[in-house]
């Protein structure tokens, strides 16, 4: 049985509201979830500006935008999240771009931290992995389709330095993981989402 609710949905932040939620935190020196720390406030302030930078230099491919504009009918796109995670940052953005292509989708975010519940339904290779998207039904709550954490090329990054294969420093690994989305400039996962998309 899913752990997600209508309550969930109806409690659950929109991209404005989750977008003013990390700038509060960011204004306090906190960050969001649980695990509080100086590094993971850190983290969020970097978060914030790479969202910031994100949200104005953002284009949805005219593939994309034409497979998102099929959807006939309302699906909600919610999102599990923190603050400080370099990869929401990356990607929340663009799927809020995605979104606003198509008023029958319905983007929502909760926090990992508080939802663990639900996360633990979608877990990636056992671990709790974010971000992480659930394309739901809005009545009946079913599953069309998830994505995440991150873009493929991405994900076999992190999977190779997780196991040793790939940089054995985590500042090296870190950088190297930011110059791949900067390289990549938001198009594979626009690629895998139209790939995914149920219109």
């Amino acid at each position: 049985m899913s752990a997600i609710t209508k309550d969930t949905i109806e409690q659950a932040y929109s991209f404005g509201a989750y977008f003013r939620l990390v700038e509060k935190a960011v204004a306090a020196g906190e960050s969001t979830g649980e695990n509080d720390s100086e590094d993971l406030a850190a983290y969020t302030k970097l978060n914030l500006q790479r969202m910031t930078r994100l949200l104005k230099t953002i284009t949805i491919n005219s593939e994309l935008s034409a497979k998102l504009k099929t959807i006939q009918e309302p699906v909600i796109w919610l999102v599990l999240t923190e603050g400080w995670c370099g990869d929401a940052a990356q990607n929340i953005p663009v799927l809020y771009k995605m979104a606003q292509q198509n008023s029958n989708i319905q983007l929502r975010l909760i926090l990992r931290d508080e939802n663990l519940e639900i996360m633990d339904q979608f877990l990636t290779d056992g671990g709790r992995s974010i971000p992480k998207l659930i394309a739901l039904h809005p009545e009946t709550l079913t599953v069309h389709y998830t994505w995440g954490p991150r873009p493929q090329p991405a994900q076999k990054m992190m999977i190779a330095f997780k196991e040793g294969t790939g940089e054995q420093d985590y500042e090296t690994f870190a950088k190297n993981l930011q110059s791949w989305y900067n390289h990549d400039k938001t198009q594979t996962l626009q690629k895998e989402i139209a790939r995914i998309i149920h219109a």
